[in-house]
């Protein structure tokens, strides 16, 4: 057993056995094992080969394949400045868009479907620092097992299974996500492992690069996509139990203590986290311009981007009869009211007009504002003003359609126990089911609503259910559409609260949208929430080929990346059937000897020469329990 207070330096997950180093101890040098001979040739082979193999016919085929069709799209947006909206955070698609504003691509190829050709547009920038990224997988790898290991066969093998791995060389020959995350992913496990190796000689130059290094890949893993909360779950519990262990070294006091809780709060926790919130500094700074995302978004955030309708303008403040409007929902990309002039199909409740919540801009989001007992043309000039109040009794006309905002006992189409919203009537006259009662939140009777600023309800006068938005896509029927019910559950929730945005009224006096401008913790939280929501909101489209998460691991079936007939280019995700096989056998085998051999020493079996040699291999990684006992 260990001596009392020697401490054990890099046990835990993905680190080599070793001694602190202590007053008196002899150098690291002696204590670590030193690479093997040929390490650095071995090292350039791999490298060579993996970039080999991933620029290998790197221009063909010559057209658009796959996700290339959103990546693609999204760099065009970065490089000219146009504001979109993805359910990933920006660091991979701004990378992209350098990388082909680096390279002479100027931004005009639309990337409309897979199988498009680039023709005279310049791709090649994007595909190669794809292709870049994505080399650095196999030196990572044979680096990351180097060091755990210090076995080179070990470290060949690994870099030898990447490189010949088919499904890793066609992830980063495209314009993808992938190999820009599987760079960060690796880099951030290598990372890891690397600061290990230095804990005998904490708070040195190389100690702090590695600790440093590692924050800055998992900032980077996190700012591509989502997913790389995994290798920061990893490098958390690696840092959970280095720190457990260093809090049961008695050699060492409870200032030094302190001081490496806070360099690895401060390398592993501030700085990624500032690294994360630079990228969306820089992501809505170049993205200044109106574009297909703005509708996700506030109405508060949009009035910054140049080119949207409510930059830099002046509206009517306060909303008056007569006028023209837009509504939005405060949910988190809750949409707009909108109807159009097609119909509910049969058996969706009442056969009459849709009213649905649509992302974006568009003129059949405008409602004209009118009382529920009067069908006078408040547009005229000599008419007076008369400002809508809170606790009036309003009906909505759809300004391309004519027909008003109406609810009834008829089921909702997705959920089931709302009521039914349509648009109902004939050039604005329908019945008592189109008068809706105008609430403002906090506020009191008679008090004026504020375009943009005042938060309100609409309640159903027949029925007393409120307006809202469910969130829920509509089937094709209703082009996929968001869901607007009339919910009976009168509670105040985002999705039943709506503002006034867009608003024409020439009778009125206009203000500036200047004063509604969100600071950057409120653009970025409200982003957030954006992403989250778009991520739930997911789901297969009809007729579309998916997999089962079982079907990933055993390598299942493919994907294809491109080609739709017998004479075109085609592209086959595949991963090699031996190298991934392989891979789960030896999991398995790994697996059935560490449990083996963990209960043959608990029973206290002796073990052979041979068996103590790979004991002690397991031992290095801490494989297996209790194994310092023996």
């Amino acid at each position: 057993m260990p001596a009392a207070g020697g401490g054990r330096a890099g046990s835990g997950p993905l680190r080599q056995r070793g001694t602190r180093r202590l007053q008196g101890a002899p150098p690291a040098s002696a204590l670590s094992p030193r690479p093997p001979a040929g390490w650095r040739a071995a090292l350039g082979l791999v490298t060579l080969l993996s970039f080999a193999s991933r620029f290998h016919r790197l221009p063909e085929p010559p057209h658009v394949c796959w996700d290339e069709t959103h990546f693609g799209k999204m760099g065009s947006y970065y490089i000219n400045r146009t504001f979109f909206f993805d359910v990933h955070p920006p660091l991979g698609k701004m990378l992209i868009g350098l990388a082909g504003y680096l390279s002479g691509y100027d931004g005009t190829f639309p990337f409309q479907k897979p199988g498009d050709r680039y023709e005279q547009h310049n791709y090649m920038g994007m595909r190669g620092f794809c292709a870049f990224l994505g080399s650095f997988l196999v030196p990572f790898a044979y680096l990351t097992v180097l060091e755990l290991s210090k076995s080179l066969p070990a470290a060949l093998l690994t870099a030898f299974i990447l490189i010949f791995d088919t499904g890793c060389i066609t992830l980063s020959q495209y314009i993808l996500l992938d190999p820009i995350l599987m760079f960060f992913l690796m880099g951030a496990v290598l990372s890891m492992v690397k600061c290990n190796s230095c804990a005998d000689r904490p708070f040195s130059a190389s100690w702090w690069l590695w600790l440093s290094l590692t924050g800055v890949n998992l900032a980077g893993a996190m700012g591509v996509k989502f997913v790389g909360l995994f290798v920061v779950l990893l490098v958390g519990l690696n840092t959970i139990y280095d720190l457990w262990d260093l809090l049961g070294d008695l050699n060492l006091s409870l200032v030094m203590f302190g001081k490496h809780f806070l360099a690895r709060v401060l390398c592993l926790i501030l700085l990624p986290l500032t690294l994360y919130m630079a990228m969306f500094a820089v992501h809505f700074a170049v993205l200044n311009k109106s574009g297909p995302g703005d509708g996700f978004f506030s109405s508060a955030f949009q009035s910054q981007l140049i080119g949207n309708n409510l930059h830099n303008v002046s509206i009517p403040e306060h909303l008056a009869y007569g006028s023209v409007v837009t509504m939005k929902n405060l949910r988190m990309a809750g949409g707009y009211l909108h109807s159009h002039w097609h119909l509910y199909p049969e058996g969706v409740g009442a056969r009459q007009q849709q009213v649905t919540a649509y992302l974006h801009k568009d003129l059949n989001n405008l409602w004209i504002i009118k009382k529920h007992d009067s069908n006078t043309d408040l547009s005229d000039s000599s008419s007076p003003v008369e400002f809508v109040r809170h606790g009036d009794i309003i009906r909505l006309e759809h300004k391309e359609t004519s027909r008003n905002l109406h609810s009834h006992q008829h089921e909702a189409p997705l959920t089931r126990k709302h009521f039914q919203v349509t648009g109902y009537g004939i050039n604005g006259t329908g019945d008592s089911n189109d008068f809706w009662r105008i609430e403002v939140v906090g506020r009191r009777t008679g008090k004026l609503i504020k375009v943009l600023r005042s938060k309100i309800r609409l309640m159903h006068v027949a029925t007393g259910c409120i307006l809202g938005s469910t969130g829920k896509t509509l089937p094709k029927w209703g082009w996929e559409q968001v869901e607007v019910t009339c919910t009976p559950y009168v509670k105040e929730t985002p999705n039943s609260l709506w503002n006034f945005e867009d608003h024409i009224n020439p009778k009125l006096p206009n203000i500036s949208l200047d004063v509604l401008k969100p600071s950057f913790a409120e653009i970025l939280l409200e982003s957030h929430m954006v992403m989250i929501r778009g991520n739930s909101g997911l789901k297969p489209k009809d007729n579309e080929v998916t997999s089962k998460p079982w079907h990933w691991p055993i390598n299942y079936q493919g994907l294809r990346f491109s080609g739709v007939n017998e004479t075109d280019y085609r592209v086959y995700l595949l991963g090699n059937p031996v190298v991934w096989w392989l891979n789960l056998f030896t999991i398995g085998l790994y697996l059935l000897i560490a449990i083996s051999t963990a209960v043959a020493l608990k029973r206290g079996v002796q073990l052979t020469s041979e068996h103590k040699d790979v004991l002690e291999v397991c031992e290095r990684q801490d494989c297996l329990p209790g194994v310092e006992d023996h």
